[in-house]
């Protein structure tokens, strides 16, 4: 809280990732942490809440409730 920093995950078939970002980050910024290449290029953004990940157990499990979302380059990072 007093740092004003939160967490994002990135995941793949082998592996997820936790990056440390400011609050009220937009989804390019953030990206910018991972390389500075995503922050240039940035298009959209594909995302899973954490909990509704947790919950339905898998990505294809959540993207066919449709809980996945496309995101553009105004969206703001939360946390999980």
């Amino acid at each position: 809280e007093i740092l004003q920093l939160q967490t994002y995950y990135t995941s793949g078939p082998t592996e997820t990732r936790a990056w440390t970002i400011g609050k009220g980050w937009t989804a390019p910024k953030a990206a910018g942490v991972i390389h500075g290449d995503f922050e240039r290029g940035f298009i959209r953004a594909e995302t899973i809440s954490y909990d509704d990940l947790v919950d339905c157990g898998s990505e294809s499990a959540a993207k066919s409730k449709g809980l996945l979302r496309s995101e553009g380059k105004e969206y703001v990072v939360q946390e999980g």
